[in-house]
């Protein structure tokens, strides 16, 4: 026996209430074509076991990292995340709060909120982080809206090669605003310092740089703060976490906020999300962050303790005053972060970046050496590069994914981009693993 909620009456009288005759008349708008005329040709009901089965051979058709040899990177890799990052976020206490807002029952999530503020600011050389954003593009994003609030000034500058993703997110937040987005030249693979002085003026509200970029080439961030400071306009910096384990943090050399993608910091790639978004400042844009802030204070009973300490976002004050309308902050994955990190530490982490920084280079030189292959660019890279090829990148990526491996990433599919295959290469690549990827490009070459 079927259960049907709405009687013919009821039915009757919601039509009349949205002002239609007939349910035929409120789907009127809806070509015939594509309306279902006849039932759905479903098949047998299967037990709970049988469903089972059948998922899980559907499941076993995705090419997962398991199974494959992964070369991917564009702003998401395939870093090793320790088996303690999924045992302690996996706690019920961690894996189903929500919001800290009540903090003498959150002091737990409140706490490694602090903790994780703390780490990020020792990573990056900053004075203050937030308890964490979306993603990687999103806090781009904020800190952009951010630059535009703080100077009133309305046009954008990227320096250099920045992740084409990002920037799509950051064209969207900025399009109410009708801010101008404006990019430099970057032939070289790094950015043209002398179009970015012709670029930047007394409309910039802030200048924007990847380091490493988008190539993984690595920035003159020097010289691009020297421009950016002289007329006034912030300086944003884009980083890779990982890389901070050997790259000069960007508090050392002039940024006002620093934003990344935490994704290398413990979380999986999960079919691109959920991620982490880095966020942190010098101290005199500490009321201008969106999200919030957990801090430490002590307590009447003389204990320490942790609170909210800054909430600028419109639920919680006047939405005119507000700094954004971020909604939450990614709990989660900002404690996998924290977890990740407190196990690598300094040394750590060090290791991974030297890792990273030895087997790319490594690869670059064994993939140069293959007749039609080489470098892009000459340019020092961190964990990534660009290859040109003698035949069509999409030919080498259908051909070695059809082997479980995944080549790299088309660069063609990015406008103003150029072509080439970008290729990254993280601590978990085997010199076997690289050798039988140099073997199978230098067998296409052969045919």
């Amino acid at each position: 026996m079927g259960f049907v909620p709405n009687t013919d009456e009821d039915r009757r009288e919601m039509l009349k209430a949205i002002g239609v005759s007939s349910f035929e008349e409120l789907i009127s708008d809806i070509p015939p074509e594509i309306r279902l005329k006849e039932d759905l040709k479903l098949p047998e009901p299967l037990s709970e076991y049988e469903v089972l089965k059948e998922l899980q051979s559907i499941s076993e058709k995705n090419l997962d990292l398991n199974h494959a040899i992964s070369f991917l990177g564009g702003g998401a890799y395939d870093h090793f995340v320790p088996s303690a990052v999924f045992t302690i976020i996996s706690r019920s206490e961690f894996y189903t709060a929500y919001t800290p807002y009540q903090a003498e029952v959150s002091q737990g999530t409140l706490q490694s909120i602090y903790e994780y503020q703390t780490m990020i600011c020792r990573l990056t050389g900053m004075d203050v982080a937030n308890a964490s954003m979306y993603d990687g593009g999103s806090a781009l994003a904020e800190a952009v809206l951010l630059a535009i609030g703080h100077t009133g000034r309305n046009e954008v500058v990227i320096a250099g090669p920045v992740n084409p993703n990002y920037l799509t997110v950051v064209r969207t937040y900025t399009h109410p605003r009708k801010a101008e987005v404006k990019l430099t030249k970057f032939d070289s693979g790094v950015c043209d310092i002398e179009d970015l002085k012709s670029k930047v003026n007394e409309k910039t509200a802030c200048v924007i740089v990847q380091q490493a970029n988008f190539f993984g080439n690595i920035e003159d961030v020097f010289e691009i703060e020297k421009v950016a400071h002289k007329v006034g306009a912030l300086f944003i910096v884009a980083i890779d976490p990982i890389s901070l384990g050997l790259l000069i943090p960007p508090g050392e050399y002039g940024a006002d906020v620093v934003v990344g993608e935490g994704q290398p910091l413990g979380i999986p790639l999960s079919f691109g999300g959920p991620y982490l978004g880095i966020f942190a400042v010098k101290e005199f844009l500490i009321r201008k962050i969106p999200g919030r802030l957990s801090g430490v204070t002590i307590d009447r009973d003389g204990e320490r303790g942790f609170t909210l300490t800054l909430q600028t976002r419109e639920q919680h004050i006047r939405r005119e005053k507000a700094t954004s309308n971020i909604c939450t902050n990614q709990g989660l994955m900002m404690l996998a972060a924290t977890v990740y990190m407190a196990l690598m530490g300094k040394q750590g982490l060090r290791e991974v970046a030297n890792l990273c920084l030895q087997k790319s280079h490594y690869l670059a030189e064994e993939i140069s050496k293959i007749e039609g292959f080489k470098l892009k660019y000459n340019q020092p890279f961190f964990k990534e590069f660009v290859v040109q090829t003698p035949m069509p990148v999409s030919k080498i990526k259908e051909k070695l994914q059809a082997k479980k491996i995944l080549p790299g990433i088309d660069l063609s599919k990015f406008d103003g981009y150029g072509d080439g295959l970008l290729i990254a290469v993280t601590e978990k690549r085997t010199k076997k693993e690289m050798d039988l990827f140099v073997d199978e490009l230098r067998n296409l070459v052969k045919g």
